[in-house]
């Protein structure tokens, strides 16, 4: 019996599952042909209809990784700080949904360290987050709630903070559960306000 378009969309969402459960429970380092097929109950052979290659089967988890990403449901907050505040909590590891995909990324960026291509694909995207924080923090800024001041500079710093409290939330979760995660930030933000006039 021939197979239909059908098959190959379900069979290409088993394979993407496949992929993404082998990210969760390995990471980058643990994503082998091998692996992925083990997951797919099948043969190395059928993903090469897929995957030509290990460097296919990267760049794809690469663009799976990215496009749940995008997927994943953002807290809906107003303009200001509140908005600054909402998409920076979404970067952080501060659900379980939320950690396995933290865990996944951090794990690519040695991948893509290794990388030119993947480098500057990775560099792309975290530029990109940066600009939509800056356009955040210029609203922000023009409602009074954030201190004046090179809104580039102020989204690569809090870039920088929240991925870092990403990866030592991951390293030491007792230590940084989601509530110290929020306060730290809160502070971090708090130290972006104007001061307060006597």
């Amino acid at each position: 019996m021939p197979r239909t378009k059908g098959d190959h969309e379900a069979r290409r969402r088993d394979v993407s599952e496949a992929v993404w459960r082998v990210l969760a429970a390995h990471g980058f380092g643990g994503l082998t042909m091998r692996a992925v097929a083990a997951e797919l109950g099948a043969t190395t052979g059928l993903l090469t209809h897929y995957f030509r290659t290990k460097g296919d089967l990267v760049a794809y988890a690469l663009d799976l990784l990215e496009r749940r990403t995008e997927a994943r449901p953002r807290r809906a907050a107003g303009p200001g700080t509140s908005a600054v505040r909402a998409a920076l909590l979404d970067i952080l590891p501060l659900t379980p949904e939320a950690t396995g995909s933290n865990r996944i990324w951090v794990s690519s960026w040695d991948t893509a360290l290794a990388d030119p291509g993947l480098r500057a694909d990775h560099a792309r995207k975290y530029a990109r987050g940066r600009d939509k924080l800056r356009d955040l923090i210029v609203e922000a800024q023009r409602l009074g709630e954030l201190s004046p001041g090179d809104p580039d500079r102020i989204a690569a710093g809090a870039q920088a903070f929240a991925l870092g409290l990403v990866v030592q939330a991951l390293l030491d979760a007792p230590a940084f559960p989601p509530r110290r995660q929020i306060e730290l930030l809160d502070d971090h933000l708090a130290a972006l306000a104007p001061a307060r006039g006597g």
